[in-house]
């Protein structure tokens, strides 16, 4: 039972995480557009698929792929770095290496 408990407080603080990154894009329409044209998302459906942990997932997996905007996230909202990949991972498990 503490498992689950455990897992859904990761899974909690990962979508809170998102969340956060998500205003963080959505509050300078330059960083936004790049994000929603990646997606195919068109701004006035964002409220829409703001809560689907896919959606969420693919918000931070935009931040971990683009060093510059991860830091810029991470400074502002006093986030270590490596925390943003954490969360991707808890919404969207691991990367798959292909190279292996």
């Amino acid at each position: 039972m503490k498992t689950n408990s455990s897992a859904a407080a990761k899974t909690e603080w990962a979508q809170g995480l998102a969340i956060e990154a998500l205003g963080f894009l959505a509050s300078d329409i330059e960083r936004l557009e790049p994000f929603l044209s990646l997606t195919g998302i068109d701004i006035s459906n964002l409220r829409a698929v703001a809560a689907d942990p896919a959606f969420l997932a693919a918000v931070l997996d935009h931040l971990v792929t683009d060093e510059s905007l991860l830091l810029a996230f991470a400074a502002n909202g006093a986030h270590d770095p490596a925390d943003i990949e954490r969360a991707r991972q808890v919404l969207a498990g691991p990367r798959f290496d292909w190279g292996a």
